[in-house]
């Protein structure tokens, strides 16, 4: 990941906000740095976060500045890991060719590793494991 400069003139250091506009509400947010740019959002370095000033009459809000930039949430991450590991550790039952390659309008188009193309006489096509020597005629 690249780091984002500040967007203040002048300024080099790495931004670690971002300041958005809420002009409907008159509010200025500034959060965490976004995990990627946008235009109309302003990437600010820690000083610039701290010296913010918002236009007369309006509310600044400030989001706790945790984290890494741009990273997502830990507990998020656990979340995700756990659904994957889920997936991965179910046992499913072995996919065959099924009804399909048994129905006699279904003709072999093509054949690759343990995959085949099936076709039927309506043109839809489905692409099913092979088992053992079965393959569809």
């Amino acid at each position: 990941m690249t780091t984002r400069r500040c967007t203040r003139s002048g300024c080099g250091r790495s931004a670690v906000a971002t300041l958005t506009f809420a002009y409907a509400d008159q509010q200025v947010v500034l959060g965490p740095l976004s995990a990627r740019s946008e235009p109309s959002a302003y990437d600010l370095c820690l000083e610039h976060s701290q010296r913010l000033s918002a236009p007369r009459g309006w509310d600044v809000i400030r989001l706790p500045l945790t984290g890494e930039p741009g990273q997502p949430d830990v507990d998020d991450l656990m979340a995700l890991a756990d659904a994957i590991r889920r997936v991965g550790l179910a046992e499913d039952e072995p996919v065959g060719p099924g009804d399909f390659a048994d129905r006699a309008d279904v003709r072999e188009v093509a054949h690759k590793g343990h995959l085949t193309m099936l076709k039927d006489s309506a043109g839809g096509e489905r692409t099913v494991p092979v088992r053992g020597s079965h393959r569809p005629s």
